[in-house]
């Protein structure tokens, strides 16, 4: 099936000498791109949330790793990787939890170490995969979740997980783009995703802009909605799925996914492969990275806390195997994910 009619953003655009990022910060009302020159600008945008999306940091990464180069005088690639090494190091540290990020590095530099004297032109035809084949598996993800769903369901989605967030079309978003273009998708719900509301902000934008209709919920409506019998799937993304299938993703999806479970609403987790690491055994073994509460404070610099009030702010939350219905990848659908059905389809991931 032909998804073009729902795949029309792109967040992420090499323009050969710079990379242009889509400024996310100030969606939905300015759509503007940054102009990053160097690997430095990159770091600072992922950090910065210009560019965010466990995939799409990882493309934004490897562009990095290129920017890197530019000034870099070596014969061949293990020279060039001794030399950019500062650089490559500071761009894997910009975000500790999506595993896409260390995995895009991780790929960069085994390129790297076995080019020769066209080392650069290597690594930005490596660059210019990650991005086409992450697109490729959200197209092929977005069919295979999509299929697993009943005809006339609704769904509710929690954070970013389309176009903004990925090379294109998404993860989870992808299965919702496919599963309205396939007819069994009848009723979108997006939650709000405080503190930085990518929910509000950008996934209720993304699917304006593709002429699907969603209706937006704040995030502690989720379990009240599924009570009503409105939505029959939760479908979210992930940063890290673990090799016991453990995922984490977005602050609020744990408790989404619990509500889900006492509603009888199954729980999708749409990633690619890249997501998976089979070297972290469990949830409780990720890092989750936590920001500066000053981000609870306050809503596009309006304070909205009594001054002297302490804030927590973890960005991610961990969801057990035991609450996943169904773990989509491009490598194929796997229902109840547990550590055995893992390590049967990643065992090399």
């Amino acid at each position: 099936m032909n998804f073009d009619r729902y795949d029309r953003i792109r967040p992420i655009r090499w323009q050969g000498d710079r990379l242009s990022l889509l400024d996310q910060r100030k969606l939905p009302f300015v759509v503007e791109y940054m102009d990053c020159r160097d690997s430095h600008a990159v770091t600072q945008a992922i950090r910065d949330l210009v560019v965010r999306g466990a995939p799409a940091i990882g493309i934004a990464a490897a562009f990095g790793v290129v920017l890197a180069a530019r000034d870099v005088m070596a014969s061949d690639g293990v020279g060039a990787l001794a030399a950019m090494e500062n650089d490559i190091a500071e761009l894997n540290a910009s975000r500790p939890t999506a595993v896409n990020l260390m995995w895009a590095i991780a790929r960069m530099r085994s390129v790297l170490d076995g080019a020769g004297g066209d080392w650069r032109e290597v690594i930005e035809r490596e660059a210019i995969a990650i991005e086409s084949e992450d697109l490729a598996a959200n197209r092929k993800m977005g069919a295979m979740g999509a299929a697993c769903i009943a005809e006339g369901s609704g769904v509710l989605t929690h954070c970013n997980t389309g176009s903004l967030a990925t090379a294109g079309f998404g993860t989870a978003l992808g299965v919702i783009r496919a599963g309205v273009a396939m007819g069994r998708i009848a009723r979108v719900y997006a939650s709000e995703t405080r503190p930085w509301l990518q929910g509000a902000r950008l996934t209720a934008w993304e699917l304006q802009e593709d002429g699907i209709p969603a209706t937006l919920i704040a995030d502690g409506a989720g379990a009240h909605l599924m009570k009503t019998g409105a939505v029959q799937w939760l479908v979210v993304g992930a940063d890290r799925i673990c090799a016991n299938g453990d995922a984490a993703n977005k602050i609020g999806t744990y408790h989404h996914a619990i509500a889900a479970r006492h509603h009888g609403v199954k729980v999708m987790v749409v990633a690619p492969s890249s997501t998976v690491d089979m070297a972290t055994a469990s949830g409780e073994l990720i890092h989750i990275e936590e920001r500066d509460g000053a981000e609870l404070l306050s809503i596009s610099g309006t304070r909205t806390v009594a001054e002297g009030v302490a804030a927590f702010n973890p960005v991610f939350d961990v969801t057990p195997a035991g609450l996943i219905d169904v773990l989509v990848t491009e490598k194929g659908v796997i229902e109840h994910p547990d550590a055995a059905k893992m390590a049967m389809h990643f065992a090399f991931a």
